[in-house]
């Protein structure tokens, strides 16, 4: 996955799912602490999807385990 700014100079990368669907991981303007957005951007209709997660730094600090064991192992 290459990132890339968006227009306002947040960094972004694309990707395909499982079930073919669009999705995005992409650094938060939140001006308060550091957040991303990660999920699905469109439906398998195309229409925009308004429900990313949006994490805190702290979240995905908690989630992190989790995902590398499931990268390495295919469990959770």
């Amino acid at each position: 996955m290459k990132l890339k700014p968006t227009q306002r100079g947040f960094q972004r990368s694309e990707f395909i799912d499982r079930y073919g669907q669009f999705c995005s991981l992409q650094e938060s303007s939140l001006a308060t602490e550091g957040c991303i957005w990660l999920g699905v951007d469109t439906n398998v209709e195309g229409k925009e999807i308004l429900g990313r997660m949006h994490l805190t730094q702290k979240m995905v600090k908690d989630l992190l385990p989790h995902l590398k064991k499931f990268a390495r192992t295919g469990h959770l």
